[in-house]
């Protein structure tokens, strides 16, 4: 006789959401290592994100702190993984992560830039490994240097292809980036300080650590536990699209964890041991997490945190998701900054939320204002609510 899956109902996993992501102020971390750890990774293409994410999650934010982990420290590490996507993630954690998706990417980059390469300009692999080793010498050189000067440093980084030829939108860049790119998600090199401001979009290059080399297969069963610590119960699908494994990858990845196989409302799911009792429901609270956040993007399936009525107005065409407002697990609405630095928000239809729900929200927007200071942001993805509260 086949015993039946435990239930989780919605309500559950918004209350472990709360408490696990650190969404309320007791919750609230003392580093920056804390905060990450709880949330696996944050999102890194959008480099304000970050930060943001940190500011929301950390007890008292500090920019100080964050460079130290990120840039002294080198607690927290960047890494090209999950999705192709742009992380910061635990030092811990890199070798795992490396493993079990950063190599397959890694791969598929070198396999695209020599394709690139030999097409247009007729260059072959041993031209790149020549190319990189310079590279790598002017860094060891230098210390740190950015990609222009990198590119002034070994001529064959000036050459250039063209991309999108006869398209409207046709460009002829520089190689820099396209070979920067194939060392750093080879962990060759990383991402080190930026030029500007923390909310710059171009950073200094430096040569990366080493970290041990594990099995692909272990490094996913482990990566598979350390998604569900911090996003459990969880689909096969939501697991399978958050690291952007194939589905037998997953489900061996899965079986070699010590989940159990649960029902939710979006069907079967599965969650640690520690996950199927009842929570205790959080303070009430709200949030304001930036865009690309990893509370909202962590899941395929969101219809337990978010209206998917509300999806059009917070996500742009391709699947990113703007500044969200959240109130007690809940996606309840959206942000942005003006101009002049105000921080306003736009409560969407139906969260029926109350006056304590509201002077929340006022006190953490006036929080994050006072964080950024004189900073001015903008997400790389623009969705349909932030541009039109941002104007």
């Amino acid at each position: 006789m086949t015993s039946k899956r435990p239930k989780i109902t919605d309500e559950h996993r918004r209350h472990l959401l709360t408490a696990r992501h650190l969404l309320t102020p007791a919750a609230r971390a003392a580093t920056p290592e804390q905060a990450v750890g709880a949330v696996l990774a944050l999102h890194a293409t959008d480099p304000a994100t970050v930060h943001l994410g940190l500011a929301a999650r950390l007890a008292t934010p500090s920019l100080a702190e964050a460079e130290r982990a990120l840039y002294t420290d080198h607690t927290l590490v960047r890494m090209l993984c999950m999705r192709r996507t742009m992380f910061v993630v635990p030092r811990h954690l890199a070798p795992v992560i490396d493993a079990s998706t950063a190599r397959t990417v890694a791969a598929r980059e070198r396999r695209n830039l020599l394709k690139v390469l030999n097409a247009q300009l007729g260059h072959d692999a041993r031209w790149l490994r020549a190319t990189e080793q310079a590279v790598l010498a002017a860094l060891a050189e230098r210390g740190e240097a950015s990609a222009t000067q990198l590119a002034d440093a070994v001529p064959q980084l000036r050459e250039r292809i063209v991309v999108a030829a006869g398209k409207p939108y046709e460009s002829r860049p520089r190689l820099t980036n396209r070979v920067l790119s194939a060392l750093a998600a080879e962990g060759r090199i990383r991402r080190g300080r930026p030029l500007g401001t923390w909310a710059s979009s171009q950073f200094r290059w430096t040569i990366a650590e080493p970290h041990p080399e594990l099995p692909a297969d272990q490094a996913r069963a482990e990566l598979a536990t350390a998604y569900l610590e911090s996003f459990g119960p969880a689909t096969t699908e939501d697991l399978k699209w958050w690291t952007g494994w194939t589905l037998t990858d997953t489900r061996t990845a899965l079986a070699a964890t010590a989940a159990v196989d649960v029902g939710l409302t979006s069907g079967p799911g599965h969650a640690l041991p520690s996950q199927l009792d009842p929570p205790t429901a959080p303070e009430p609270a709200a949030a304001l997490l930036p865009a690309l956040d990893p509370t909202p993007m962590g899941w395929r399936h969101r219809d337990w945190y978010l209206d998917p009525t509300h999806a059009p107005e917070l996500f742009d065409r391709y699947g990113n998701i703007g500044p969200t407002l959240w109130w007690n697990g809940r996606i309840i609405g959206g942000w942005a900054q003006r101009p002049d630095g105000e921080i306003v928000t736009r409560l969407l239809a139906g969260t029926g939320i109350n006056r304590d729900a509201r002077t929340s929200i006022t006190t953490h927007a006036a929080r994050l204002a006072a964080f950024l200071g004189e900073t001015r942001i903008r997400p790389s993805f623009r969705t349909p609510l932030e541009r039109h509260l941002s104007q």
